[in-house]
C-alpha cells in the first residue's frame, strides 16, 4: 500500500471536526455543521507537558465519503480534563486568548518557510499532531549522513523527488513498474546563524560516481551495492535497490558536503499538496501545449493544483531549450511560487488548508530515521521559523554538455568546474548566496567582529622558510590517501622537507586542522599560506613545544586535494543560475 493510503482510507477530514473560534483564539469542535453557530462549542483541551509538545489535538476518525455536505453524526463532548476523541487528555485550555491562535501562526509561517522542502511541496507548517507520525514513512540509512543535524551548525537536507509512479492516478504516466530514481534532487543548505539558506538542484543527467553504499534490508541485514563509475546520477535511488542513503553519498561524492538528513517524495506529492494549498500561482511568459505532459495553458498568470500542477513541474518540451536543466528553472520557480502561497495571508487564516496541509504533507513524505518522527520535524521547523524568503536562493550546479557524446546527441552533462567549485566552496564555507538584511548582516558582523579579528590575527606577523616547518599530516575525513599525496606535494612542490604521514587520524573531524605552539606560530602562518588554510582552521595550543616538536595537521572532510585552497570565496561567479524564493518570474 502506498503512502497516500496506508490505513488511512476512513478518516474523517479534521476539518470538518475541529475549527478555530476567532472570538477565543481557540479550536472547538463543531457538533453539526448545518448548525456550527446555534450548538454550544466546547473548547479544546490542552494537552499534559508529558505529551508531545504541539497545538489542540484533531481525532483519527473515520473519514467521510465525498458526497454533498450532510450534518455530521453527533460526537459526544469531552469532559472536563478529557481531549477530543481518540486523544490523550489534558487540562482545559485557561483562557481564551491568542494561546491557540499565536501557536497556529508560528507553526504555519515554519511551513511556509520549508515549502518546498518536498519538491514541489511543504513540511512541517502543521507537525503537532499524534497521528501525522503514522502517516510517515522512515527509512534506516545507516551512516549515510550525520544522523541528525546540530543546532549550532549548518544544516544540510538532501530533498528527492522520485519519478516512481505510486499513487492513484498515477499509473498513467508510463513506466508503471518503475523502483524509481532520483528525479529531482535539491541540496538544501541552511547557514549557521539560520539567516539563509542556499538550494542547490542537482541535474539528474550528470554523470558521476556512485560510491558503494551500504543498504539496510527487510530482514534486518546489511546488503552492499557495489559502485558505478561515469554513469547517470538519477540512478543512486532506486536502481539495483539504492536507497535514499546512496543518493546522499553521491551528493557527497560530488560536493564534498555531508548531507545531515534527506526527505523524499513521489509524484502525489505535487498533486496533494498545490491542492491542499488551494492553487499554486504561476505565471507563462508564452502559451504552452506540451503533448508529453499533456499541459496546456494560454500565455499569463494560473493557479495551478493536482494533475495541472503536476504537468507544470514535470513540462520540459516548452520551456527554454526544451532539456532538462531548464525544467529544473520551472521547478524552482514553482516551488518559490509556493513557498509565497504558504505564507500568504488566505493560507495564515484557513483552518480547511491548515489541517489539509498537515495530512497531505506527511503522508507525501519519506524521511530518515534521524528526523523519522513529528517532533523531530517540528524541530527542524523551528529552525528555520525566523527566515526571511527572500534570504533563500534557488540555484543549480553548474554543468555543461557531456563532451564524450556526438554533437546532436547530446543527452547527458558534466560538471563546470569553472564555476561549480566556488560557488561549492562557499555552500561549503556557510557564505550565502543573497543579500541578507543590513541590519541583520551589520548585527552579525557585530557578532563575528571580535572572534574573526582574533583569528585573522593569527595570520599576522613572521613566516617561517619552508625547510623550517615541521608537521605531521594525518588524514581525518578526506578522501583516501590524502595524507600521502599532501606529504608528497609538501615536500616536492613547496620544499617542507620535515614533513611525515601519519596515516589516519584517532578521529574524523568535518574541517581540516592545523594545530600548534605558540612558538610555532611562524610555521603554522607558513603552512596556511601554503595550503590556503582559512584563519578559523588554525588551532593554537596554550603551551610553547618543545624543539623539533612538529605542528599536527589533520585534513578533514572539506578537504579536496593538495593545492586546493580551503578559503571559501566571498562572492558567486557571475554566470550562475540563481533566483530568490521571494521573487515571482514568468517561465519562458
Amino acid at each position: 500500500m502506498d503512502a497516500q493510503s496506508r490505513g488511512r482510507a476512513d478518516e474523517i477530514d479534521p476539518a470538518d471536526q475541529w475549527v478555530l473560534n476567532p472570538r477565543t483564539g481557540n479550536y472547538e469542535l463543531r457538533l453539526d455543521r448545518s448548525a456550527a453557530q446555534q450548538q454550544p462549542s466546547v473548547a479544546a483541551p490542552r494537552r499534559p507537558s508529558s505529551a508531545r509538545a504541539g497545538a489542540p489535538g484533531a481525532p483519527a476518525a473515520p473519514k467521510a465519503p465525498k458526497t454533498p455536505k450532510a450534518p455530521s453524526p453527533a460526537v459526544p463532548s469531552p469532559r472536563r480534563g478529557e481531549g477530543p476523541p481518540g486523544r490523550r487528555g489534558g487540562r482545559p485550555r485557561k483562557g481564551g486568548g491568542g494561546g491557540g491562535g499565536r501557536r497556529k501562526k508560528i507553526l504555519v509561517v515554519i511551513g511556509g518557510t520549508l515549502a518546498f522542502l518536498l519538491v514541489g511541496g511543504s513540511v512541517g507548517a502543521y507537525l503537532y499532531y499524534d497521528h501525522l507520525n503514522n502517516n510517515l514513512n522512515v527509512t534506516d540509512v545507516g551512516d549515510a549522513g550525520t544522523g541528525g543535524f546540530k543546532k549550532d551548525q549548518p544544516i544540510n537536507i538532501l530533498v528527492i523527488g522520485t519519478d516512481k509512479r505510486s499513487g492513484a492516478g498515477n499509473e498513467g504516466y508510463g513506466d508503471a513498474d518503475s523502483v524509481g530514481h532520483a528525479d529531482t534532487t535539491i541540496l538544501f543548505h541552511v547557514s549557521k546563524d539560520r539567516s539563509n539558506a542556499t538550494a542547490l538542484s542537482i541535474p539528474r543527467d550528470l554523470i558521476t560516481n556512485i560510491p558503494a553504499c551500504p543498504t539496510k534490508q527487510p530482514d534486518g541485514s546489511t546488503k552492499t551495492i557495489p559502485g558505478e563509475k561515469g554513469t547517470r546520477f538519477n540512478i543512486s535511488l532506486g536502481q539495483e535497490g539504492r536507497d535514499p542513503g546512496c543518493t546522499m553519498r553521491t551528493v557527497k561524492e560530488i560536493t564534498g558536503i555531508t548531507v545531515d538528513n534527506f526527505m523524499m517524495v513521489d509524484f502525489n506529492a505535487v498533486k496533494v499538496l498545490s491542492t491542499a494549498v488551494g492553487g499554486v500561482p504561476v505565471c507563462l511568459a508564452k502559451p504552452v501545449d506540451d503533448k508529453d505532459s499533456k499541459l496546456k495553458l494560454d500565455a499569463g498568470e494560473h493557479r495551478l493544483q493536482g494533475e495541472q500542477a503536476l504537468a507544470f513541474v514535470r513540462t520540459r518540451h516548452s520551456f527554454g531549450n526544451h532539456g532538462d536543466l531548464d525544467r529544473i528553472k520551472t521547478q524552482q520557480q514553482f516551488l518559490g511560487s509556493m513557498m509565497r502561497e504558504m505564507k500568504s495571508k488566505e493560507t495564515l487564516t484557513s483552518p480547511k488548508k491548515f489541517f489539509s496541509l498537515a495530512e497531505a504533507a506527511t503522508k507525501s513524505l519519506t524521511v530518515d530515521s534521524g528526523i523519522g518522527s513529528i517532533d523531530k520535524l517540528t524541530n527542524l521547523a523551528g529552525e528555520l521559523k525566523d527566515m526571511d524568503l527572500k534570504n533563500i536562493t534557488f540555484t543549480t550546479l553548474p554543468v555543461l554538455d557531456n563532451p564524450a557524446e556526438p554533437e546532436g546527441k547530446k543527452a547527458t552533462v558534466v560538471i563546470e568546474h569553472g564555476s561549480a567549485d566556488p560557488l561549492l566552496k562557499m555552500i561549503q564555507g556557510d557564505v550565502s548566496l543573497t543579500e541578507v538584511e543590513k541590519k541583520e548582516q551589520a548585527a552579525k558582523d557585530a557578532a563575528d567582529a571580535e572572534a574573526k579579528g582574533k583569528a585573522d590575527a593569527l595570520l599576522q606577523g613572521n613566516r617561517a622558510p619552508a625547510g623550517d616547518v615541521r608537521v605531521d599530516v594525518y588524514n581525518g575525513g578526506g578522501p583516501s590517501g590524502s595524507a600521502s599525496t599532501t606529504l608528497a606535494w609538501l615536500q616536492n612542490s613547496k620544499g617542507v622537507n620535515k614533513a611525515s604521514n601519519r596515516g589516519n587520524a584517532p578521529a574524523k573531524v568535518d574541517t581540516t586542522q592545523l594545530e600548534y605552539a605558540p612558538n610555532q606560530a611562524d610555521q603554522a602562518r607558513a603552512l596556511a599560506d601554503m595550503m590556503g588554510l582559512p584563519a578559523t582552521a588554525l588551532k593554537m595550543g596554550s603551551a610553547d613545544a618543545a624543539p623539533k616538536t612538529p605542528m599536527k595537521l589533520t585534513l578533514g572532510a572539506d578537504f579536496k586535494g593538495a593545492g586546493v585552497s580551503l578559503n571559501a570565496p566571498q562572492k558567486a561567479p557571475d554566470d550562475i543560475q540563481r533566483v530568490e524564493a521571494d521573487k515571482a518570474i514568468c517561465a519562458k
